[in-house]
């Protein structure tokens, strides 16, 4: 076949783990929608007695999800996109956006059988509450942390510090705070805690077969990434939680090739084995991105939540809202209201 009618034929899957809904879309190299299918957590998985994807603590302000739910339904959407007799051996890369700021904490167990799954066998009969050391993790809704913020900011010296570091102050929503709740409140379960993994970060964890690094762009949204340098904040992650850098792993670029995708999708699925997982991120820089705005443009996202975001040549320190790395620009970042 020639390289010109083999390249027509390839297609690229990407997916969307919002708040309420995971959903596939395939396209084809110029871009038209080949196939989609969705999974709505509320009606198409009661059983975990969601409303509006999520699940409210026992205390005020607290929000959680059972990560199971999120597994469970990467198996229902994949299968209707079979069902719809879709050809994914013509699949040539994956990637997907997710609501930002949830955290996942990856068992021992949970690591291997990342490695391990059986082609046999559904995603969620491996992954399965055994496989995270925290079965109800917090998601962005939650703003129970006010207490972890004041401690974060007082220990790096101030707001201003926090600020200058990270693109925001320390929000209750935010991903290094809830951390730091976890290891306050639950410690044994943070020490047993091989792995964390943003919402983003999972959900290329499960196409990669281990687990996945989290990009800057998303990763700008825990309090814990010098945006500017792009690692990790030695001083945010010291006043967070006690040996935090072992547990995130290095973070990487939101184009990033982090590998082939796993055995369990080739043989399941019929991916192709060359098929590569490409870096997810959160929502809103997946928004930007997408959206391919130039210079002085503002672009309004609608939805669970709204959010205003444009592109930024230099970093500003503000007071209100939140400054990320760019998503696909290496030397720029995004605002975010």
């Amino acid at each position: 076949m020639p390289q010109q009618e083999q390249d027509s034929q390839q297609t690229f899957l990407g997916f969307d783990l919002s708040t309420q809904k995971l959903k596939a879309i395939l396209l084809n190299a110029e871009l038209k929608v080949i196939a989609s299918a969705e999974v709505k957590f509320d009606s198409d998985l009661p059983e975990f007695r969601t409303t509006g994807g999520a699940n409210p603590g026992p205390n005020k302000f607290e929000y959680f999800v059972q990560p199971v739910m999120w597994v469970k339904a990467m198996d229902i959407v994949l299968d209707r996109l079979v069902i719809q007799e879709v050809d994914l051996s013509t699949v040539v890369a994956i990637s997907g956006s997710a609501q930002q700021h949830g955290s996942l904490y990856w068992s021992k167990h949970g690591i291997a059988a990342l490695q391990t799954l059986d082609a046999e066998k559904f995603l969620h009969a491996q992954i399965d509450d055994s496989a995270f050391v925290v079965n109800r993790t917090p998601i962005w809704m939650d703003a129970s942390t006010l207490k972890q913020c004041f401690e974060m900011e007082t220990a790096i010296g101030g707001q201003t510090e926090m600020v200058q570091m990270t693109g925001s102050k320390c929000y209750a929503r935010f991903t290094g705070p809830q951390i730091r709740k976890i290891y306050q409140q639950r410690t044994h379960a943070y020490e047993d805690a091989q792995r964390i993994s943003l919402v983003s970060s999972f959900l290329a964890s499960l196409f990669l077969g281990k687990v996945a690094a989290i990009d800057y762009a998303d990763g700008s949204g825990m309090n814990l990434l010098d945006i500017r340098h792009k690692t990790w904040s030695k001083t945010c992650l010291n006043a967070c939680a006690p040996d935090l850098e072992d547990r995130l792993g290095e973070a990487v670029s939101g184009f990033s090739i982090l590998g082939n995708v796993s055995e369990y999708f080739v043989q399941r699925f019929c991916f192709p084995p060359t098929c590569k997982v490409v870096a997810c991120t959160g929502d809103n820089p997946s928004a930007l991105a997408g959206m391919l705005v130039d210079r002085n443009w503002l672009s309004i996202s609608l939805g669970t939540s709204d959010t205003l975001m444009m592109s930024l040549e230099e970093p500003p320190n503000l007071e209100e809202g939140h400054v990320l790395c760019h998503p696909t620009e290496s030397h720029e970042y995004m605002g975010l209201l």
